[in-house]
């Protein structure tokens, strides 16, 4: 979660937030060309500055609503990834920076956690706290997934690729707004990129040999081997559309494009409410 995708969801419940940002072009133009000179740890205050600007000494419910959501987003998957990693019987493999690759996605969920905790701090209010439990299991869909490495990277696929659904920046209402539509473009990317490695390991690993670093296929628990997820690929524009902007994709102008092809082609956002109930199974 990040400041572009947290001013997203904020301008859904109030979309006068940038107004009373004014202007809004300066104002965020300012926050990013600051945030490039100071350290990240600064950041958070500087958010938490333009929210009492915008507000006053009050921060609304619905706002604050949004900070907490991404919060609880981010606690799980920071605990999924630090909890596999410690775990003594998961035995993640060293070769090929494996082990390596998880400490990286684990300790960028938690610069997450923290960020979005002193935002919610510098705005007088007390962070949603990490839950004392959570069930990686999905209700024991998921068994063996502190105890097989196959069965962790296929549930780290999943939150991944949902991730990379849930924060996909909406691009089209960004359009004549350079920093917003830079940065957005660029945090999908990253999001992204993350979701692909963890299928580019499952592959290496035998695990999914098939798969590619992008989804694929929205009928067969989408390369997972695991159609019990197959919701997690749903939603009100699922990964099966092969309809963009009013325009079927299939066999486009004669060309031969199958209804695989053309689904893979775009990944479909999913909503607040779509997310949190796929994140429910979890203990979430």
């Amino acid at each position: 979660m990040n400041i572009v995708n947290i001013l997203e969801e904020i301008e859904k419940v109030d979309g006068e937030v940038y107004e009373r940002l004014s202007p809004r072009r300066t104002a965020m133009k300012d926050f990013f060309s600051r945030s490039s000179k100071v350290a990240m740890a600064a950041m958070p205050f500087a958010l938490g500055s333009m929210f009492n600007k915008a507000y006053g000494a009050t921060i609304p419910d619905k706002v604050l609503n949004v900070l907490q959501y991404a919060l609880t987003l981010e606690h799980l998957e920071y605990r999924f990834y630090a909890t596999g990693y410690d775990a003594p019987t998961l035995m993640i493999p060293t070769e090929m920076n494996q082990k390596a690759a998880i400490q990286m996605i684990r300790d960028s969920e938690k610069k997450h956690v923290d960020f979005l905790k002193t935002v919610i701090t510098s705005v007088g209010a007390t962070p949603v706290a990490e839950k004392a439990v959570y069930d990686f299991t999905a209700k024991g869909t998921f068994p063996t997934v502190f105890s097989s490495y196959g069965t962790f990277l296929a549930v780290a696929q999943v939150l991944e690729d949902t991730g990379v659904r849930a924060y996909k920046g909406r691009a089209g209402e960004l359009l004549g707004e350079k920093v917003f539509l830079t940065a957005a473009l660029g945090i999908h990317a990253v999001e992204a990129r993350h979701a692909a490695k963890i299928r580019y390991m499952r592959a290496i690993n035998g695990q999914a040999p098939g798969n590619k670093a992008w989804i694929s296929n929205a009928t067969n628990g989408n390369d997972t081997g695991i159609p019990a997820v197959n919701g997690n690929y749903g939603g009100a524009t699922p990964e099966s559309n092969v309809s963009q902007a009013g325009v079927t994709i299939t066999n486009i102008n004669g060309f031969a494009i199958s209804a695989t092809a053309a689904a893979a082609a775009f990944d479909e956002p999913l909503t607040a409410a779509e997310v949190l109930a796929l994140v429910a199974p979890f203990g979430v």
